[in-house]
């Protein structure tokens, strides 16, 4: 995919456009988004990144513009995901809530340098280091190991939010309570800066860390950095409303986690499966490829990544509605008893 330098300039100020037209027309006035302010604006979003996957797949061929679909539809469950991160962090900090559209962007503006800058690295390596994708491949059963181990909210990945939050505290002078949106206040005449500044910090820094998933992930779908980098971009645009639209949701997904680590699985076979098709390791196959290992092609991927998703969300739904069925039968027995 041959990508001139002038299309990149324009999608990346148009990117950077959106991010500033998003801080003066929402994020500059605190206020806390509604319901419907926070749907809409998803599906702004949501439709640009459809509308820009269409261009790609007729501008140049759909294979790329599936592997464009899959990319940001992969990259936005990760997202989702992510959010539960961002709620915790959120929470330990008692984030006014009509501040956390300020906190959101930050973090998304963030997310975008730092994946810009990861992507840059893989590409490079990926040129020169064929064996990459065989990493990349193992780091990918990893992470889709932890998901099914961790899950959501779990006391192990509490107390990681807490460390990093003590660990800030220690390092960064701070301010017990917030001063408005300002990021840094004075008492009593000494500098120092609000609580946040230290969640912006804090929702940075797990954002580099969620690259660590997600850069691999996308390289496993197409190594074209284009569309490693435009579906990464689409998938954080607009993820500060879907947090607002789906903040009392999030909790409910209880099967997103082992939904993910399927679907990273299966993106870590796609994966070595291509290593194999282009190996240069000397001791697999005396250095050369293994042309027998079948391709996993696109249009499989993208399917496979929506129904599995698919799956995750209706059975997650329909765990928690049957929970919630029990508990209240439970309750309405023991008011009968009581009474």
């Amino acid at each position: 995919m041959d990508v001139h330098f002038l299309t990149w300039a324009i999608t990346i100020a148009g990117i950077i456009g959106l991010l500033f037209f998003d801080f003066f027309s929402h994020v500059r006035t605190p206020h806390e988004p509604t319901i419907r302010e926070s749907a809409i604006w998803s599906c702004v979003y949501i439709g640009i990144a459809i509308l820009f996957g269409v261009g790609v797949g007729v501008l140049t061929n759909w294979t790329f513009g599936g592997e464009y679909f899959a990319g940001y539809i992969t990259e936005k469950a990760l997202s989702v995901d992510n959010l539960f991160v961002f709620l915790i962090i959120m929470t330990s900090f008692a984030v006014p809530r009509i501040y956390q559209q300020k906190v959101l962007l930050v973090g998304i503006a963030i997310a975008l340098l730092s994946r810009g800058l990861f992507i840059a690295a893989g590409v490079v390596i990926i040129e020169n280091f064929s064996w990459v994708f065989y990493l990349f491949g193992i780091l990918l059963f990893w992470l889709a190991y932890s998901q099914v181990k961790g899950g959501h909210g779990d006391d192990e990945k509490d107390e990681a939010d807490s460390k990093l939050i003590r660990a800030l505290r220690r390092v960064i002078p701070t301010s017990k309570d917030y001063d408005g949106q300002k990021l840094t206040t004075k008492v009593d005449g000494k500098r120092l800066f609000t609580p946040l500044f230290l969640v912006m910090v804090a929702i940075g820094l797990t954002d580099v860390l969620f690259a660590l998933d997600s850069i691999p992930a996308i390289f496993g779908l197409t190594q074209e950095a284009y569309i490693v980098f435009t579906a990464n971009a689409f998938s954080l645009l607009g993820l500060r409303q879907l947090y607002f639209l789906i903040s009392g949701l999030l909790e409910r997904l209880v099967y997103l986690a082992q939904g993910l680590a399927v679907i990273l699985a299966f993106i870590g076979v796609k994966l070595l499966f291509h290593a194999l098709h282009v190996n240069e390791v000397p001791f697999i196959n005396g250095g050369e490829p293994i042309t027998w290992v079948p391709e996993i092609p696109i249009w499989f991927s993208l399917g496979f990544i929506v129904l599995t998703i698919a799956v995750a969300t209706v059975a997650s739904l329909a765990k928690t509605r049957r929970d919630a069925r029990a508990k209240a039968g439970v309750t309405a027995t023991t008011d009968r008893d009581e009474h």
